[in-house]
């Protein structure tokens, strides 16, 4: 795969109309890619998005995208991965497309010190138990530190997956992150791990990019929510 990041702040109009030209002009040899960005901040509402669960924008822009899923939040001290990926290369569907870069993120959250990373059933993305201080040893909650979400266009994925990083996360306060209301989201900063955003960005794109390889195992396989599929 060629991995790339693109310019900072990465305008998300642009970003995403480059994704959709890029998988229209690919044809069967075109080389599989992983943008690496950094967005302004901007909520992102899915297909099947509704505008009730943007609940105060502030002065922060509203996209209507083509991906899977509900409303996110971008924003600085956020890593995103778009995936170009051919499927039909690869040579596996969209259910375990997904499962492959949820265990990517899953797996590097595990050599950064998150152990208990792991996927909530029937909704996407990759969850941390909260709180975490050993003064308060109990769990009370999933707390979501990674979102994705995809389109599969003639075989092939954009759109992609966000690790939380070291954020101002009050915007994710201002809407129901994925639709579910009260939502915790947390980045690595406040899970106590101490990266940059660079460095975490390049180890997010080895890691999928190992997971996505044809051949490689897709760890264990969950039920994720449907993809967007076209």
């Amino acid at each position: 795969m060629l991995i790339r990041w693109l310019p900072r702040p990465a305008e998300y109009q642009a970003t995403w109309d480059a994704m959709k030209a890029f998988t229209a002009a690919r044809g069967p040899d075109t080389p599989d890619e992983i943008w690496l960005v950094e967005h302004g901040p901007v909520f992102t509402l899915g297909q099947a998005g509704k505008p009730e669960h943007v609940l105060a924008p502030h002065d922060v822009p509203v996209v209507k995208s083509d991906r899977g899923g509900q409303v996110t939040y971008h924003g600085p001290g956020q890593v995103v991965a778009y995936v170009l990926l051919d499927l039909k290369r690869a040579g596996y569907f969209v259910k375990e497309y997904v499962v492959r870069v949820e265990q990517a993120v899953i797996d590097l959250l595990a050599d950064l010190g998150l152990p208990d990373a792991r996927r909530k059933p029937g909704a996407p993305g990759v969850y941390v138990d909260w709180p975490r201080s050993p003064a308060s040893p109990e769990v009370s909650e999933l707390a979501k530190i990674s979102a994705l979400g995809i389109k599969v266009h003639r075989g092939c994925t954009y759109h992609g997956v966000a690790l939380n990083v070291a954020m101002d996360l009050s915007p994710f306060g201002w809407i129901n992150p994925c639709g579910y209301v009260g939502l915790r989201t947390v980045d690595l900063a406040s899970c106590g791990c101490k990266i940059g955003l660079e460095e975490a960005g390049n180890l997010l794109a080895r890691y999928l990019e190992r997971g996505l390889a044809a051949g490689s195992p897709a760890g264990a396989l969950a039920d994720p929510a449907p993809a967007a599929v076209e």
